[in-house]
């Protein structure tokens, strides 16, 4: 059950979501997938990533229907709809397909889109998948607001830049581009990342928030020799403990693009990082908690002894995670949604077999793409826990 707390505060009306227990929505008992179709839990509904390989091989435009259909099932059984999408996260294969999957994703959502995060990954665990798309709901009748910064056009494209509900906002994939008039804003990564970090701000600013209130971000950047670059800038965004984070190579959706960012932020006194033995990381924290979520930064496991060997590697990274979670106060079952990073996508069937021994069941929603990492590892996760 949600409760709402109506409080006079400046960000307005907060609600404020008590224990709820992990519901798993639509599960198929001979599915081989280590994951659950969707899962409901403290007031949100995070989805899967769902591909459409059943709409034809080749056609993006059928499998973004069916992928879409699907979601909307799922969404109907956890006592929701694609109205209530707050955001989501399209993982393309081909930067082709990008016009034809707009076209038909349009058609689902004609009013208020949901913030979405759209990049270019190097494959998906299905062979003749075009893409991965994931979501976080809410359900009927929970608080949905559209944030957009006075002075800002619409955007161009079916997303919303941010969506709030209660004490949270899910923020679109930010790229360097001018809110006024869409003009794209050209420069190196450091200025690209000052730029969106600056239109995050804006973005937070609607909402009562500052960048301190950020509990996760994936990066998406089209170049790793980039990375400590992107780091310095970054980093001096917050002047409280980083979120946690995630860093990926991927393409982009324009040619200007050298970096894309995606964010959730929380407004929660009760913010905390958690971060496990050995040197606090200046650009991340391990993990932010904020009330009774967890928010877990991407996570690798490799040593000398499993180099070149991804499933013993899920293994040692989901040990490290599991510590995170102890630490925090939580356990590995109140994990709710997760993010599976495998460079070589036919790694996927090794990496699910290690990845089930530490669920075993009632997994989380999950989502999986082949993407490049910022180390040598082959295999990263991230993911949400609630209580």
């Amino acid at each position: 059950m949600r409760f709402f707390v109506v409080l006079p505060l400046a960000l307005g009306a907060i609600s404020l979501s008590f224990a709820q227990p992990k519901e798993i929505i639509g599960a198929n008992p001979n599915s081989q997938a280590p994951l659950s179709p969707a899962v409901k839990a403290g007031g949100f509904i995070y989805v899967s990533g769902t591909s459409g390989v059943a709409g034809g091989k080749g056609d993006i435009k059928g499998q973004t229907k069916v992928a879409l259909d699907a979601i909307a099932a799922r969404l109907k059984l956890a006592g929701s709809s694609m109205a209530n999408a707050c955001l989501v996260s399209i993982y393309l294969r081909n930067s082709g397909d990008y016009a034809g999957m707009n076209e038909v994703y349009a058609s689902y959502f004609p009013r208020d889109p949901p913030a979405r995060v759209t990049v270019i990954v190097d494959g998906t665990p299905a062979a003749d998948g075009l893409f991965e798309i994931s979501m976080i709901a809410v359900p009927d009748g929970a608080e949905r607001k559209v944030l957009k910064p006075k002075g800002w056009s619409n955007s161009p494209l079916p997303y919303s830049y941010a969506i709030q509900s209660g004490n949270t906002v899910f923020m679109a994939g930010l790229v360097s581009r001018n809110g006024i008039d869409n003009s794209n804003v050209k420069g190196d990564v450091t200025a690209q990342t000052n730029y969106i970090m600056s239109n995050a701000r804006a973005i937070l600013n609607e909402a009562g928030m500052t960048p301190n209130d950020v509990v996760q971000s994936r990066v998406y950047i089209t170049d790793a020799a980039n990375f400590q670059t992107m780091n310095a800038a970054y980093r001096s965004a917050f002047t409280a403990a980083p979120p946690a984070r995630a860093t990926l190579r991927t393409g982009l959706t324009g040619p200007d693009y050298l970096i894309e960012i995606g964010m959730i932020a929380v407004k929660d006194s009760s913010r905390t990082a958690i971060n496990g033995p050995g040197a606090v990381n200046p650009n991340l924290s391990a993990a932010i908690r904020v009330g009774n979520r967890l928010f877990i930064s991407g996570t690798t496991g490799s040593t000398p002894e499993n180099k070149g060997d991804p499933p013993a590697q899920t293994t040692v990274a989901l040990g490290r995670v599991a510590d995170i979670v102890k630490q925090a106060g939580f356990t590995m079952p109140d994990v709710v949604e997760g993010m599976a990073y495998v460079p070589d996508r036919t790694k996927f069937p090794e990496v699910n077999a290690a990845y089930r021994t530490a669920f075993q069941k009632d997994f989380p929603a999950r989502t999986g793409v082949s993407v490049g990492l910022m180390s040598a590892a082959g295999a990263e996760f991230s993911f949400i826990a609630q209580k």
